[in-house]
């Protein structure tokens, strides 16, 4: 057993900037704190780095571990939890997604005009992480990036429902009952179970004034170097003027932006 060198307390960059809730600062600073070591520590240790009283730090320390933030090891010793780390890969996947789609996206756009979203899914929505458009492509209801829209009524939310097994999709429709925003909303289990069927078989997707009247939406995945779905590029255009070859378009943006995230299509069969 290696005996550990007397702590200093943890010097926190940007200590001056601290948050308005006192608690807050203190869960910081532990987790600071566990991550400049690649073993465990102990409550004595954490407690001298971060200058809190040794009640103090057990009692954050058992908040974090309920969140799974903190896990808990032998003898009473911690470390960083798994949820840091998915959601460490969160933010990874979306700020990767966007840094790769940017280029991409605005090639898209200037070719058809119309206005390219990319999309992640959160829960049983879709957050709007980028667009590219202009003042020309003249839509008034494009909604703004960090903006949501439930799975179903969205063609990129399609795509994630797709991907889901059936059990899956039928505790999206407990939970949120289908709702619709439209007349042409699918509102009924069954016509989102052939909807979906369709996605599948497609490898694409579609929104046909389901979220807004008068607009009309194609998506296609973005999946990463594990070939798992992580984004869906989408172009909405009003109705009467969408275009049914831009999907192929979109589709090969869809495609060059995957392979920006180390997606590695398998080669079809060649008979020459």
């Amino acid at each position: 057993m290696t005996t550990s060198k007397p702590l200093k307390p943890l010097k926190i960059p940007g200590e001056a900037s601290k948050t308005a809730i006192q608690v807050l600062d203190r869960m910081i600073n532990l987790l600071d704190a566990l991550a400049v070591h690649e073993e465990s520590s102990s409550l004595k240790d954490l407690a001298a780095q971060t200058t809190l009283h040794p009640s103090t730090a057990h009692r954050i320390l058992n908040d974090l571990v309920a969140c799974r933030l903190v896990e808990r090891g032998d003898g009473g010793t911690y470390r960083l939890g798994l949820k840091l780390l998915e959601l460490g890969n969160l933010v990874k996947a979306r700020l990767s997604v966007r840094e790769a789609a940017q280029a991409p996206m605005r090639a898209l756009h200037k070719l058809t005009g119309e206005t390219i979203n990319l999309s992640v899914r959160q829960g049983d929505e879709i957050v709007y992480v980028d667009r590219a458009y202009s003042e020309r492509s003249g839509m008034q209801v494009v909604r703004a990036i960090g903006g949501r829209a439930p799975l179903h009524l969205t063609s990129v939310g399609k795509l994630f429902l797709a991907s889901d097994d059936p059990n899956q999709v039928r505790a999206y429709v407990t939970r949120t009952g289908l709702s619709g925003h439209t007349r042409n909303s699918i509102t009924d289990l069954g016509k989102l179970e052939a909807e979906l069927n369709q996605v599948r078989q497609l490898s694409s997707s579609k929104d046909n004034e389901e979220l807004e009247l008068g607009v009309s939406c194609f998506a296609a995945s973005i999946l990463d170097d594990s070939g798992k779905l992580v984004a869906g590029l989408s172009l909405s255009a009003p109705t009467d003027r969408i275009q049914a070859d831009w999907l192929r378009s979109l589709q090969e943006t869809a495609l060059q932006i995957s392979k920006g995230m180390g997606f590695k299509p398998k080669m079809s069969g060649s008979n020459h």
